[in-house]
């Protein structure tokens, strides 16, 4: 019996991805959810019972019997660093003897993305533990970009001229799946990208031309970013997090651009033009 993997997320974007490949290549993926019945079937997977991060128990008995953990960052919140944190030590106390941690690039104390630092704090925590691990420190989401696209057709944020190295789901689940069956990986801290940064004006000129619409970018000051956010009557934190995810772009902390990908995987890593035309319901929201 090939041993298990435990994927958590697995009702999401990387999470989903991940167990799919996995059953694919005949390993033995044990699928993670706050909720079963929204994880998707997979013919070679079991399905473990409920489980939250913050539910220590609960993530003990999902983990119980797997050998790695595939820990796919939980949603952006007010206590995320310290339910990161029970599921590490659940994960621990369940015996298990690898986790493979889904970061963010440019993750440390003094990130300027608030959510950045957020990821740093975890992967200290798993540091600690002693137990052997994976980093994958992957750049925003290219299906980011075209969310930061209002129905107007405009991208509103303080990122000046800075950068961003987008990177596609399909090109961090490869990437991680290699990690998670293959061998020497140990200790290593993966930056995943995407093959090219590119400034937020070409992201509204790539979604003008797959839209067929005039998308633009207009650089906001950090005071209006969030006059422009108040109407969202959200969180401190969160809009905190929106805000500082431009300012990082400006600051050139998104910028970088890794091997990792093709290193990894073998392939190339999709440019933002190409994860559009192979995802158009990702900007639906623009087209006319």
């Amino acid at each position: 019996m090939p041993p298990v993997i435990a994927v958590t997320g697995a009702s999401g974007h990387v999470g989903s991805r991940v167990a799919h490949r996995l059953a694919e290549r005949g390993a033995a993926p044990r699928l993670l959810g706050r909720d079963p019945a929204r994880v998707p079937p997979i013919v070679g997977a079991t399905v473990a019972p409920a489980a939250e991060y913050g539910d220590g128990e609960a993530m003990r008995r999902a983990c119980e019997g797997a050998q790695t953990l595939f820990l796919v960052s939980a949603h952006e919140g007010a206590h995320r660093v310290q339910d990161h944190t029970t599921a590490v030590d659940a994960a621990v106390a369940a015996g298990v003897g690898r986790i493979v941690y889904v970061s963010f690039l440019g993750a440390a104390a003094d990130a300027t993305f608030t959510f950045a630092r957020d990821h740093w704090h975890t992967e200290e925590h798993i540091r600690a533990t002693g137990l052997p691990f994976t980093f994958l420190r992957d750049s925003l989401y290219a299906a980011g970009l075209p969310a930061m696209a209002g129905k107007d057709g405009v991208i509103r944020g303080p990122a000046g001229n800075g950068r961003v190295s987008a990177v596609a789901h399909d090109d961090i689940a490869d990437a991680a799946v290699a990690v998670l069956v293959g061998t020497g990986h140990d200790g290593a801290t993966y930056e995943i990208t995407g093959p090219e940064a590119i400034s937020l004006d070409e992201a509204a000129a790539e979604l003008s031309r797959v839209t067929g619409r005039t998308v633009t970018y207009v650089a906001e000051t950090r005071e209006e970013a969030f006059a422009s956010r108040a109407g969202f009557e959200a969180a401190q934190w969160a809009v905190e997090g929106w805000v500082s995810s431009y300012e990082a772009i400006a600051s050139g902390e998104m910028a970088k651009v890794s091997d990792a990908v093709p290193r990894l995987t073998g392939h190339r890593a999709r440019t933002f033009g190409e994860y559009l035309r192979e995802h158009p319901r990702s900007y639906r929201h623009l087209v006319p």
